[in-house]
């Protein structure tokens, strides 16, 4: 199964190029997954929202609609004061409505493929042991057999992305190392990547059809190797995500 979607939903910038300018902003959740079947939630990486919060997202979406949620920052970038079991607990009701598709741990380009940071790991998947959880590396010195390797035998799902190719970033590889298979789309803004005034810039880029065109039979591959394989956009300015989204979907269907 592949679920297409994009990260994020709430920007003040998609009302008119993806949101009616009429529609109300707690609308947009209900718009949003009447078009898409899963969205990537970059929220919880900030702060974790309540119970009743999360409930709400439940409420408005459909029964076939999945979440994937990053990891709050605690968890992949300060790493001190962990609280696993607590994050756990506060999806509970995405987990108990069967709308989690999985929690994405996206640690910074800093965090190194040392023998510390691989027992990091393993204490993740212990603390995770009852939810999928998806692993995107941003330093390209996890691109090995080893790190496949550990990543299978947890369970852990490895994300593949496109993003610009500067030295030390991630390359296009795709590999499926558990339940579910991952894909995100940065965009190839190369320019303002590492130097931008504004978080969004780095994010600016539409992508031509020829620049998606090697994915599919990498998706496809995915989705022979995983149950589940999760796409998603995250060029968000402007609704650019939208677009990619879009795109891939024509390219999918052949």
């Amino acid at each position: 199964m592949i679920k297409l979607g994009t990260s994020g939903f709430s920007y003040d910038d998609w009302i008119g190029p993806v949101y009616p300018k009429a529609l109300a902003r707690w609308g947009w959740l209900g718009y949003y997954a009447a078009r898409f079947a899963t969205v990537e939630l970059n929220v919880t990486y900030y702060r974790v929202p309540t119970q009743k919060v999360i409930s709400g997202w439940v409420e408005r979406t459909p029964d076939d609609f999945s979440f994937s949620v990053k990891a709050h920052r605690s968890l992949t970038h300060e790493r001190e004061d962990m609280d696993f079991k607590g994050f756990r607990e506060a999806l509970n009701p995405l987990i108990q409505s069967g709308k989690l598709a999985c929690v994405l741990a996206q640690f910074p380009h800093s965090f190194h493929p040392s023998p510390e940071n691989r027992s990091y790991l393993e204490r993740l998947r212990e603390d995770t042991l009852d939810i999928p959880v998806v692993i995107e590396f941003r330093d390209s010195g996890w691109v090995s057999e080893e790190t496949f390797s550990q990543l299978k035998s947890m369970s852990l799902g490895f994300c593949c992305v496109d993003e610009p190719q500067l030295k030390g970033l991630m390359p296009p590889v795709s590999v499926a190392t558990g339940p579910v298979a991952y894909v995100r789309f940065h965009g190839r803004n190369s320019e303002h990547w590492w130097k931008n005034e504004h978080a969004w810039e780095r994010y600016d880029y539409t992508y031509q059809v020829p620049e998606l065109e090697p994915w599919v039979p990498r998706i496809n591959a995915l989705d022979a190797a995983s149950p589940l394989t999760l796409v998603y956009a995250n060029n968000h300015y402007k609704g650019q995500s939208v677009d990619t989204i879009r795109k891939l979907e024509t390219l999918l269907a052949g």
